[in-house]
């Protein structure tokens, strides 16, 4: 049997399981239990009138890499659906998204589930992020003749060599796909081999995103709470990562006695587990959701909140980008190179050896591999500011000069847009 149908039948049988997974999944924090209908196929809201461009993007880096996208369709006069799964990126796409674009939740992958979703929504065109490929929903997309256009998409040699191991199923699925548009040529040409039948390279979307927001009254509150003492961040940690920079804190106390460290956990939840680690060793700790504003004398501030990391970037001008000192990959340094911040890393940056490397080349990132050396790398940064401002300088040149995806994407899907006005007509 193929595997295809065999994915198919297993889903359908695991429907009637669905509502009690959702809703064990809600008590954990995973779903939003006012909203649990959306994951069923349920609408939310109403279609708005005219045509529709659907977007969906798995999380939050991915959503919000699609909103330069969502913007050009909004002035073309088109309507915009955007689709997410995951709890944190609805909350930051509500305050981001422009007039004209509505979020909803992704439907489970189960074909009750995605036919009741597409007869509600009925979109003209389809761009699905990155490597989000759900096969119910693409043979469903592509049985209603529905134009589905891969962007900024992305797919490592891993994720490539998994797909060859079901041959048949994956040149099925991806032949599917009407045009894939890849951030580069290694992905583009692994999406080849996989069977999409058109594939161009057209950067990277996360270039173009504008940096995360924030209210001119909310950072002066926070740069006053601060006042002159040195700061630095450690964004989007994971676990280990946050004793590591705990750890160059304490190395660097004695030369540096007001130092204040931000720590930035990937996973919010997180906060009261790495303010306890803080608190073991010593340290002051302020909790952000618990404390608010940095106190005088906190030493250890972690920030364990949903869409501020735009604060915390403007109030500092060095950070540490997460999930670089594990073995995981690491996570995306453009948007605070966006924001002129001088950008410490780990070795592990396989995710985005592209843009670390451009930014090394800059001379705007510099690596380290242990509390020591971060602590030495912040030492000669915090005490030399025209360096680590130069830094920061580097690292805005370089990302300006890599965006224009979003211009590159839509010059490609533009024979999509002209097809689904004259079936307006």
């Amino acid at each position: 049997m193929p595997v295809l149908t065999i994915y198919r039948l297993l889903t359908i049988g695991l429907t009637p399981l669905a509502g009690a997974a959702l809703g064990w999944r809600a008590k954990q924090g995973k779903e939003d239990p006012e909203r649990i209908g959306e994951r069923m196929g349920a609408p939310g809201l109403a279609r708005p009138a005219g045509r529709l461009v659907w977007l969906h993007g798995a999380s939050l880096g991915e959503s919000l890499a699609l909103l330069p996208l969502v913007e050009r369709f909004i002035q073309r006069g088109v309507e915009v659906l955007v689709t997410t799964g995951t709890v944190s990126s609805a909350k930051v796409l509500r305050a981001r998204l422009p007039a004209g674009a509505v979020h909803q939740f992704l439907p489970l992958d189960a074909p009750q589930f995605v036919e009741r979703f597409l007869e509600h929504w009925r979109p003209d065109i389809v761009l699905f992020a990155e490597s989000e490929l759900w096969p119910n929903m693409i043979r469903a997309i592509h049985a209603r003749r529905l134009p589905l256009v891969l962007v900024n998409a992305t797919i490592s040699r891993r994720s490539a060599a998994r797909w060859r191991r079901l041959p048949g199923g994956a040149r099925t699925l991806f032949g599917e796909i009407d045009l894939c548009l890849a951030q580069n040529a290694e992905s583009a040409a692994r999406y080849l081999g996989l069977g999409a039948p058109r594939v161009r390279v057209c950067g990277n979307l996360k270039f173009d995103v504008p940096p995360p927001p924030v209210g001119a009254g909310r950072l002066a509150e926070f740069n006053g709470a601060i006042g002159p003492r040195p700061v630095w961040a450690a964004i989007s940690t994971h676990a280990g990562e946050e004793e590591i920079a705990i750890d160059a804190h304490l190395s660097l106390s004695g030369e540096v006695p007001s130092l204040l460290t931000i720590i930035v956990p990937r996973k919010p939840e997180r906060g009261a587990e790495i303010a306890a680690l803080a608190s073991a060793k010593g340290l002051a700790v302020g909790l952000r959701s618990r404390d608010g504003e940095p106190r005088r004398g906190v030493q250890i501030y972690v920030a364990d909140t949903v869409g501020e990391l735009g604060l915390f970037l403007r109030a500092v001008s060095v950070v540490f980008t997460g999930k670089s000192l594990t073995a995981e990959g690491g996570h995306n340094p453009i948007e605070p190179a966006k924001l002129g911040c001088a950008i410490l890393h780990g070795p592990h940056v396989e995710n985005f050896a592209d843009i670390y490397g451009e930014l090394a080349a800059a001379r705007a990132a510099a690596r380290v591999s242990d509390a020591d050396s971060l602590a030495r790398a912040l030492q000669f940064l915090l005490s030399d500011p025209s360096r680590m401002r130069k830094m920061g300088r580097a690292g805005a040149e370089v990302v300006r000069k890599l965006g224009g995806a979003s211009q590159s994407i839509m010059a490609a899907i533009e024979p999509y847009l002209a097809q689904s006005a004259l079936e307006q007509k």
